[in-house]
Order: structure tokens, then C-alpha cells, then sequence
């Protein structure tokens, strides 16, 4: 492990991941990725790692002593992966197949190193269930999360629509922090990269 201090740079413009992030104390500024994220890779915990490699990449051209941290998430149902809709009509199609589901999300995150030239990825998983929607509810849907995977987000814990049943809400948010916090760990332990305290 290098002695050298490192930043953080959360690569991406998702208002979720950055409260998820700052529960773990490091701090950190947020440079979103422009990185296209095609890919014909059609394994789901294969493709989240890609993508959040990808966008970590991406941001970490140029930069100096940072530590890049890239994320993804896709909704998979029935072997068939779900990312964002194109539209609201292409939103309301997702919501349709969706709606009355088990599904699981996925959310790869992936750590570069730009002072040893070194990245490294991981995923999580979880399990949603989704009650049976109404017509009028799926309209109004369709129209309102457009940037999210699935066509949807989980407001809280405790969401009327749907509720996590298996593995953890923070990745069905959008960042799995115990993942990150494992990924994070090494560079703490050297010190390296700082840690606020929390106020007494």
C-alpha cells in the first residue's frame, strides 16, 4: 500500500450515492462520467462491474493520488436485464412487466487507484418485490423516474410499492456500502485516505 494521500472522487452525478457515501465519513468530491455504456457483455453481475469499472476509468484519466469510485445498477427479471428507460413509454413497458414481481438488482462498484495503476471490482445483489400496480399508478411512474433503472427507486424501507426481500436496500439504492467500505478499508488502514469523526 502506498503512503501517498490519496482523494476521493465519487464518478457519478447520482444524488443517492452521494448521501450513501458520505454515511462512511470519507471525504470526497463528485466528478460525473460521460463513458458510454454499451456493452455486450449479457451476464448482469459481469455487466455492473464493466460499467462501474468503465466510469471510474473514465474519470480517472489525468487525475493524480485519487481513488475513483464507479458504480451501476441494473434490474434483472427473468434473465432479462432492465436498465433505464428511453422514454416514458419504454418506462411504462418496464413498469408493466415488472409490476406483481420478484426481481433482483444488481450494483457493481469498482475502485482505480491512480497512484499504483490498479482497479478493482465487486457486486451485490438483492431481491424486490413488487406489488401489483394499478393503471393509474403506472402512468404516473412511467413519467417519473426516467434515470432510474427498472424505471423505479425505493423512496425508503418501508415503500408502499415495493420492498426488498432479500440482500441489502442500500444496493437496490443504488451503492452497496459495505461493499465500498471493503474496497475503502485498505487505504484507511494506511492512512492514506482520511476519515471525518463524528461529533460527540
Amino acid at each position: 500500500m502506498t503512503n501517498t494521500a490519496v482523494r476521493l472522487i465519487l464518478a457519478s452525478k447520482s444524488p443517492r450515492r452521494r448521501v450513501l457515501l458520505k454515511a462512511l465519513r470519507f471525504p470526497f468530491r463528485v466528478v460525473p462520467s460521460g463513458v458510454s455504456e454499451r456493452s455486450d457483455e449479457k451476464r448482469p453481475h459481469r455487466l455492473v462491474q464493466e460499467l462501474a469499472r468503465r466510469k471510474a476509468e473514465w474519470v480517472a484519466r489525468g487525475r493524480k493520488n485519487s481513488l475513483v469510485l464507479g458504480a451501476d445498477t441494473l434490474v434483472v427479471l427473468r434473465g432479462t436485464i432492465l436498465g433505464q428507460p428511453k422514454n416514458p413509454a419504454h418506462a411504462y413497458q418496464m413498469l408493466y412487466r415488472l409490476s406483481g414481481t420478484t426481481h433482483q438488482v444488481f450494483t457493481g462498484v469498482a475502485l482505480v487507484d491512480t497512484v499504483r495503476g490498479t482497479s478493482r471490482a465487486a457486486y451485490a445483489v438483492s431481491s424486490v418485490r413488487m406489488k401489483k400496480l394499478p393503471i393509474d399508478l403506472l402512468l404516473r411512474l412511467s413519467r417519473r423516474h426516467l434515470d432510474k433503472a427498472g424505471s423505479y427507486a425505493i423512496q425508503s424501507k418501508n415503500d408502499p410499492i415495493a420492498k426488498v426481500v432479500r440482500g441489502g436496500y442500500d444496493n437496490v439504492v443504488g451503492l452497496p456500502v459495505a461493499v465500498v467500505r471493503r474496497l475503502l478499508a485498505p487505504y484507511w488502514r494506511a492512512r492514506v485516505l482520511p476519515r471525518r469523526r463524528i461529533p460527540s
